[in-house]
């Protein structure tokens, strides 16, 4: 079941979600009927094009050393987007939202991250084929101070204009489902804490 508005603030007020900066009540322009929309922070991580001289570089993601981050770390170009960034057709990228998401486990939502259709209109593709928030997301139970993680955006350019990109810009838009049942425990995977803060895996 997806939560409408109200139901997302009742969420909020009684602690099952954490959104940090607080998106606000339901007045603020962020709101829909169903979902909330996310902005996008500074960072940018632009992936570079294959190598000039033809060199081909293949990516086995059954590699057992394989980690995304690790590749985006040595093979995509840190930008910042505080002053705009243009995307030119065909770049891909990635970005974080400002707001940072907790779903304690026991609380049962989740929820799923969605382009908006302003800009896929325009051709601009966010959170390629990867939706899904897990219940569990940014919830640390050893530290109630913790307030979350940002979510991290695939986001690529599959039309023929470039646009222009810039910190605030609402990016994404997350929806909130309710969990048939109490999951054993939380979200445990690769992406469990993640942040432009946090340092890639060596």
């Amino acid at each position: 079941m997806i939560l409408s508005d109200r139901e997302i603030v009742e969420a909020l007020e009684r602690g099952w979600v954490r959104i940090t900066p607080s998106p606000g009540d339901l007045s603020a322009d962020v709101w829909s009927s169903t979902a909330l929309d996310l902005r996008l922070d500074a960072r940018l991580q632009v992936w570079r094009p294959p190598d000039p001289d033809g060199v081909r570089l293949i990516v086995d993601p059954c590699d057992v050393g394989f980690s995304a981050t690790a590749l985006a770390a040595v093979l995509a170009d840190e930008e910042d987007c505080s002053e705009g960034f243009e995307v030119e057709p065909g770049m891909f990228l990635l970005g974080w939202t400002v707001e940072k998401l907790q779903l304690p486990h026991a609380s049962r939502i989740a929820a799923r991250v969605e382009g908006k259709s302003s800009l896929a209109r325009i051709g601009l593709g966010v959170h390629v084929t990867a939706p899904t928030i897990h219940a569990g997301f940014g919830f640390r139970a050893e530290d109630p101070d913790f307030v979350g993680n940002p979510i991290q955006l695939e986001i690529w350019n599959a039309g023929p204009l470039t646009v222009r990109l810039a910190k605030g810009l609402r990016i994404c838009q997350v929806i909130f489902e309710e969990v048939s049942g109490t999951p054993s425990r939380g979200y445990q995977g690769v992406f469990s804490i993640q942040g432009p803060d946090v340092e890639p895996p060596s």
